[in-house]
């Protein structure tokens, strides 16, 4: 059951926007109950969003929209890691598009000559995802980009940072080395979903989600650091944060893939919605903030991104991101909402499982 604070929220949004055009997704018209920050970020953020209906363009031309906010720091790196998101292995809707990869290859092509690693740690079988998207197509058609395929999960290398376990207990979890490396620059290929657990899922989540690790499928036993995300509503929402922390230093860019985009119950099982946009920035919460803007999600609904602007990893203030490309109002569209949106409101209200004044 939603706490009383939640619920109030929710019923003031759908009764703001219409209790049809809530169910879409519409809540952004409802109050907007913003976190306050713990250290102050005044720092403006750029965010391009390119109309279209190739994907391959639009990617590239997002990229290229920001090349002034990448090109010093790309310049200083030895190789590039593209970190695509295959939550899925057989289904494309919920996955990186293969013309998506194309399309950050082509920009990549006259601006760097050094090696391109496509990297991935799917909860399943990841060669099994770069097989059936054809993946390995993609690089054979770059060849002079000398680009591979990797498994996070198979290459093993990784860090360790603690989280917080159901029970707010510190727990262990193993993040990919290789996204943590100072040599690379990091381009996160994302794409814009609903998701069943924080509302939304789309750079950041692809980052942090993406990078703990998981042991092969003949392994015995078998363990999967990516189940210690998903203890509760709460706790998931924070655990994304401190991961972001953790990763923020490595994160070079981010491109959001939302020529179709995926309502209802993402991030695996929803419905396509052609959006027709590319998205991308140098800084992922404020890509993030543009997408959500672009489904017509309220922001206060997206705790881990309100979290990772409190603790200053990006710009979640629409007033403090500049837009390049198209209007906002003009590629706004109403995602529908998981099924299980009132439950995952949750982490808005209270914790009530302890006496509030214990001893």
């Amino acid at each position: 059951m939603l706490s009383s604070v939640t619920r109030r929220f929710f019923l003031q949004a759908a009764a703001a926007a219409g209790t049809t055009a809530a169910s879409r997704g519409e809540q952004a018209a409802g109050p907007a109950e913003s976190l306050e920050p713990v250290y102050k970020y005044d720092h403006r953020a750029t965010v391009s969003v390119i109309q279209g209906e190739e994907r391959r363009k639009i990617v590239h031309d997002a990229l290229a929209a920001i090349e002034d906010q990448i090109r010093s720091v790309l310049n200083t790196k030895k190789y590039v890691v593209i970190k695509p998101n295959n939550v899925s292995t057989v289904n494309q809707l919920a996955c990186t598009h293969p013309d998506a990869l194309r399309g950050i290859l082509d920009f990549l092509a006259p601006r760097f000559k050094g090696p391109v690693v496509i990297a991935e740690s799917s909860a399943g079988d990841t060669l099994e995802a770069y097989e059936n998207f054809q993946y390995g197509r993609v690089g054979a058609e770059h060849k002079s980009q000398k680009v591979s395929l990797v498994d996070l999960n198979r290459e093993a290398k990784y860090e360790v940072m603690p989280l917080l376990s159901p029970d707010l207990h510190v727990q262990p979890v193993r993040l990919a080395a290789r996204l943590l490396d100072p040599d690379a620059f990091v381009i996160c290929s994302a794409v814009m979903k609903t998701h069943n657990t924080v509302v939304a899922t789309l750079s950041v989540k692809n980052m942090t989600l993406g990078a703990p690790i998981r042991s092969l499928l003949k392994d015995r036993p078998q363990w999967n650091d990516k189940r210690k995300y998903h203890g509760g509503v709460r706790q998931t929402h924070y655990n994304m944060m401190l991961t972001a922390q953790k990763m923020r230093p490595f994160w070079g860019a981010t491109l959001i893939d939302g020529l179709e985009g995926m309502e209802g119950n993402g991030p695996a099982s929803g419905t396509p919605v052609p959006s027709r946009i590319a998205i991308a920035s140098t800084d992922l919460i404020a890509a993030d903030r543009v997408a959500i803007e672009a489904m017509s999600i309220n922001p206060a609904w997206v705790g881990y991104l309100q979290y990772c602007w409190q603790v200053g990893l990006g710009q979640y203030d629409l007033s403090k991101i500049d837009v390049r490309g198209a209007a906002l109002a003009a590629v706004k569209k109403p995602y529908r909402m998981h099924r299980d949106i009132e439950r995952e409101l949750e982490w808005m209200g209270p914790l009530n499982d302890v006496p509030p004044k214990l001893g």
